[in-house]
Parts: C-alpha cells; sequence; structure tokens
C-alpha cells in the first residue's frame, strides 16, 4: 500500500514536503540599506558644517587678535629710543600684523558668503586650496615676526622695564596668539582640501 505523501506527488499536487523547498518569491525590503546611506550623507554634512564654522570662527580670532597687535605696535610711540619704528624688528611685526589682519579679514567675509549664500564666490576645490597655501604662509610670518621681536624686547626688559617695553610684549602676544589660531584653521584647511575630489 503506497503512502498518500508519495501518492501526492506522483499526481501533480504540491503536497507539505513540496511547498518547503520552493524559493521566496519576496526579497526583503531594501530600506535600511538607503536609510545607513541617507544617515551617512547626513553625517557627513554636519561634519563639513562643523569644520565650516569652526574654520570660520578661528579666522575670527586670528582677524581680531592680528588687529590687536596692529594697534598696539602702531601705537608704541614715548619719545626718543620708545618708538616703535626706530626698530627694525617691530617694523617688520607691525607688517606683517597688518598683512595679517587683511588676510583673515578677507577670508572671513569670504567663508561668511559661503555659509549664508548658496552662490560661492570661488570653486569649494580652489577655495580649499587658497586656504590651506594661505594659512601655512601666514602662520609662518606670523611665527617669524614674533621670533624676531622677542630677543630685542627681552635685552630691553633687562635693562628698563617700562610702557614701550610692555607694549611691545603685548603686541608680541597678540601675534603668537594669531599664530596659534591661523594654525588650527590650517589644520582644517588641510583635512578639507584632503577629502576634495579630483575625478
Amino acid at each position: 500500500m503506497s503512502n498518500p505523501d508519495e501518492a501526492a506527488t506522483h499526481n501533480g499536487d504540491a503536497g507539505p514536503s513540496a511547498t518547503a523547498f520552493t524559493p521566496p518569491a519576496y526579497v526583503e525590503n531594501p530600506t535600511p540599506a538607503l536609510g545607513f546611506g541617507v544617515s551617512s550623507i547626513t553625517r557627513r554634512w554636519k561634519r563639513e558644517d562643523l569644520f565650516n564654522k569652526g574654520s570660520l570662527i578661528a579666522r575670527g580670532f586670528a582677524f581680531l587678535l592680528s588687529l590687536l597687535s596692529f594697534i598696539i605696535t602702531a601705537s608704541n610711540k614715548h619719545g626718543d629710543w620708545g618708538n616703535f619704528d626706530n626698530y627694525e624688528e617691530y617694523r617688520y611685526l607691525l607688517a606683517i600684523a597688518i598683512l595679517s589682519t587683511l588676510y583673515t579679514g578677507i577670508q572671513a567675509l569670504i567663508h561668511v558668503n559661503a555659509l549664508w549664500n548658496v552662490k560661492q564666490i570661488l570653486n569649494q576645490r580652489i577655495s580649499a586650496m587658497v586656504d590651506f597655501v594661505g594659512d601655512q604662509v601666514m602662520s609662518y610670518l606670523l611665527i617669524s615676526s614674533v621670533s624676531a621681536a622677542i630677543p630685542l624686547t627681552n635685552r630691553m626688559r633687562e635693562g628698563q622695564d617700562n610702557a614701550f617695553t610692555d607694549s611691545s610684549a603685548s603686541a608680541i602676544s597678540m601675534s603668537f596668539f594669531a599664530f596659534l589660531t591661523l594654525a588650527i584653521s590650517a589644520v582644517v584647511s588641510g583635512y578639507k582640501l584632503s577629502t576634495q575630489s579630483y575625478i
């Protein structure tokens, strides 16, 4: 006597065991993969926005510190030997402070325009290159002017400590802090430049 399951199979009817081997006709919804892609894009946008705002803040501080160094050095005139323009080191410090003020001010305006307006003045790749090179050059000039003015100020303070040497030390400090903020901005600019697509 034959098994009822075998008879059902020989007759062409799909028995209970036959349905277990049929491949599934429905594939899982790929929405989780799509959601993962969207979340990674939004994370990237948030990271880029954070870097843009951080770079703008660093340049704003560098502008303020460079402006202070410029004002303090230019007003450091106390008569006779106490005039900054009698010393080449302080004239160099003043010139670099002016350049740094102009550079950081223009860069801050460009970044404010890029954050508030959709249309940018420069191509994104060119802008990243200009930011990186400009930050590097200006950081080097600032630290070189500080390095030139420190020994002269130390020698003067050994002989006599007065308003002139105090003002000089304050201007040097402002330029040094401007260098630090521009160095941070250069790191951010380097990261932004490394993430640019060149295809």
